[in-house]
């Protein structure tokens, strides 16, 4: 059975993560990764046994942002980490998690920063059981107040 909606939209921002992976293990120019995803993986996603057909143009959308603005991303996750770390020190999948995340809250408002706080957290909670899910959710929450502080603004 196939899943739409924020099904797709949940597994295009994993596959992603995946394609920002792959991109830093194997060397790959992001276009290719790209380009392989949308021939090859996409189409056959699964959760849970299910078919999901994942969001081709988000994918590519945030799989290529992210890869073509990583230095920029990078200066942005070391300022919200604790003070000594780089992103060289974390995990590769971590990583890649922390940059999708964080070039979907620098690129649009269209979908509330809370929302995608809470996305990447389930990504990385499909890699990870302790610990990284809660510095996703820290590090792109710190993001989020910097990028979108409008967003989180209470007085009205």
């Amino acid at each position: 059975m196939k899943k739409s909606g924020p099904d797709r939209l949940s597994a295009a921002r994993l596959a992603a993560v995946q394609a920002l992976y792959q991109m830093d293990i194997a060397g790959d120019g992001i276009e290719d990764v790209v380009a392989e995803f949308l021939a090859h993986r996409l189409a056959n996603w699964t959760e849970d046994g299910q078919a999901i057909d994942a969001d081709p143009e988000l994918f590519a959308t945030l799989a290529r942002g992210a890869g073509a603005q990583r230095d920029e991303i990078d200066v942005l996750i070391v300022g919200a980490l604790a003070e000594g770390w780089t992103v060289e020190r974390l995990e590769m999948l971590l990583r890649a998690v922390l940059r999708v995340g964080t070039f979907e809250l620098m690129s649009s408002g269209e979908t509330p920063a809370k929302v995608v706080i809470d996305e990447y957290i389930e990504v990385a909670h499909a890699f990870f059981s302790k610990g990284p899910p809660g510095l996703v959710n820290g590090v792109l929450d710190r993001l989020a107040h910097e990028l979108r502080p409008g967003e989180f603004d209470t007085a009205s």
